[in-house]
């Protein structure tokens, strides 16, 4: 991009790609775009501005005065000029979406907002504040230089155990891999069969346990369900040739089978969480292959199956990506490592860059504010490593090839796996803005799974959409009977519904979970006895330095 790509550099010229970026858009389009552009800057120039998009940024009334006004509405021009620039791209979906990734990471770094000179907001505050302002800016930029992230949160008000992740239960089981917490019953009759929750092994468990007004936990057990919940163990050293059929057998079908012999039950009900749904897909599909059939039911939340399109994480992952992981980290000549779970959180930060990066910068540094305390937001920066064999693994069969949907084209456990076999009633939930597993890609599932299928969407993101409680009565979601093949055909035929999706869910798993009989209190089992409190040990571990 030139030096004109934002109104720091002289002239009005429009801002561009790079030029072999730009030979990439058909020419009629490039002209309608300029022509755009130069409209765009008439209207401002002449004092009768096009209506520009809404920015929460630039809310304050401070922005929409003097030289601030003309700043900001000159960069909102010059950002929706080249976003339109990069959607225009005609090229392979992967360079494009490269393209439009870099786009937006420079169009959001460059934001008046992010620099002293150009935000009035932090120019008063410095005036206000007699200059303090900018000293505590500089002692929170420091304290994350020590860290290596940008604080999102003040992680001091919170505590596992006291005032988070405080629904109360034991830990019943444990290995190398994983502690099994089972949920004291809340109510007094509860349903027979009980439901086995698998949370992403790249967080905590406890985004589905948060504080109790937005726990999913103890809404499940208000209800009258059971519930268990495997609590992955934070990868060190000793977990650097972890793999992924580890976590598949050692952890999935094991956390499985400890459950059916606690409950007593032929079977169980299980539930995935983005990467811990597609995990229990696979053990499931080994346990169909044996011809064992341990589940009653399988609930999967915003979780990949058919890893076609995996929205912008896509362009971080090719063959240079994946071999260099396999070679330094895999395993693959020897070097066996950890991928560390900052880089992680990093990573996903940048997918949404106003929100989880550059608004923390201008918070933090440029206003000298304290992050807030928000439980969302401490679970989100309380990282975890991976085994550089299961992420290798994870990349290259899944992100970069899509083998898992392929019937037996992937051996895990010694055994072939074929999603096709799982035939057991399913509920598959996906966010209708989620960056991470687009809802279209997770609509896909009801194409490979058999049995049964509810396939419901509901409003917001990765994490909020699913985290969101009946009593705050917020967002909607949309459901429909029919399973059409394309997902757009599915959307246009929805019904859309205002609440929660909660309730649905727990409509459609109390269909799934047999008869009520009296709750019993004693956790555990003569075999299985109570090793500890939840939310046990491991889920307190921290990230070990990489």
């Amino acid at each position: 991009m030139n030096n004109h790509a934002f109104p720091f550099g002289g002239g009005f010229n429009s801002p561009k790609l790079s030029a072999m970026d730009m030979a990439l858009i058909p020419p009629e389009k490039l002209s309608e775009i300029e022509q755009k552009y130069a409209t765009d800057i008439y209207q401002l120039l002449t004092g009768k501005p096009d209506k520009l998009i809404e920015d929460p940024r630039f809310q304050s009334q401070i922005w929409h005065e003097g030289l601030s006004s003309f700043i900001y509405q000159m960069y909102l021009i010059n950002s929706q000029h080249l976003t339109a620039l990069a959607n225009a791209v005609e090229a392979d979906i992967k360079i494009k979406h490269r393209i439009i990734f870099a786009t937006e990471q420079v169009i959001s770094s460059m934001a008046p907002t992010n620099f002293l000179a150009t935000n009035p907001e932090a120019i008063q505050e410095l005036i206000n504040s007699n200059g303090q302002s900018f000293t505590n800016g500089l002692k929170n930029l420091f304290a994350d230089l020590q860290l290596g992230k940008i604080s999102q949160t003040d992680t001091s008000a919170f505590e596992i155990g006291k005032n988070i992740a405080t629904t109360e239960g034991a830990i019943i089981y444990q290995n190398q891999l994983f502690q099994l917490i089972q949920y004291k019953p809340s109510t007094e009759m509860v349903y027979e069969k009980p439901l086995l929750m698998v949370p992403p092994c790249i967080n905590k468990y406890y985004i589905l346990d948060l504080q109790p007004q937005s726990s999913l936990v103890q809404y499940l057990l208000s209800q009258g369900f059971t519930v268990y919940m495997v609590s992955w163990k934070n990868p060190d050293q000793s977990m650097v040739q972890v793999t992924w059929d580890d976590y598949v057998g050692l952890g999935v079908i094991e956390a499985i089978r400890v459950c059916i012999e606690i409950s007593k039950q032929a079977q169980i009900n299980i539930l995935g969480f983005c990467v811990g749904g597609t995990l229990v897909a696979c053990a499931l599909a080994i346990l169909a292959a044996k011809d064992l059939h341990p589940i009653a039911s399988l609930t999967l939340l915003t979780s990949f199956l058919d890893f076609s399109d995996t929205g912008m994480l896509d362009v971080f992952v090719d063959e240079a990506m994946v071999e260099n992981r396999e070679n330094t980290l895999g395993g693959k000549n020897g070097k066996f490592g950890l991928l560390s779970g900052t880089e992680l959180a990093n990573t996903f930060s940048f997918l949404r860059p106003n929100d989880l990066v550059w608004n923390y910068v201008v918070s933090n540094y440029l206003l000298g504010k304290s992050p807030p305390s928000f439980d969302l937001l401490f679970w989100n920066v309380d990282s975890t490593n991976l085994p550089g064999p299961m992420y290798s693994y994870y990349l290259r069969h899944m992100y970069l090839n899509n083998e898992l949907k392929k019937p037996n084209c992937l051996t895990m456990c010694s055994t072939p796996v074929d999603l096709s076999k799982i035939t057991c009633p399913s509920y598959i939930y996906a966010s209708r803005e989620d960056h991470i597993v687009p809802w279209k890609s997770a609509y896909n599932s009801t194409q490979i799974l058999k049995g049964p299928k509810r396939f419901v969407l509901g409003a917001s993101g990765h994490i909020a959409g699913v985290i969101n409680p009946p009593h705050k009565k917020k967002r909607n979601y949309w459901t429909s009977n029919k399973l059409p093949k394309e997902a757009q055909d599915w959307y246009s035929a929805a019904n859309l519904v205002d609440g929660s999706w909660w309730p649905d869910y727990v409509l459609w798993l109390a269909s799934q979970s047999g008869k009520k009989f009296k709750a019993k209190t004693q956790l555990g089992s003569l075999k299985f006895k109570v090793i500890e409190p939840a939310p046990g040990s491991y889920v307190k571990e921290k990230a070990v330095k990489v």
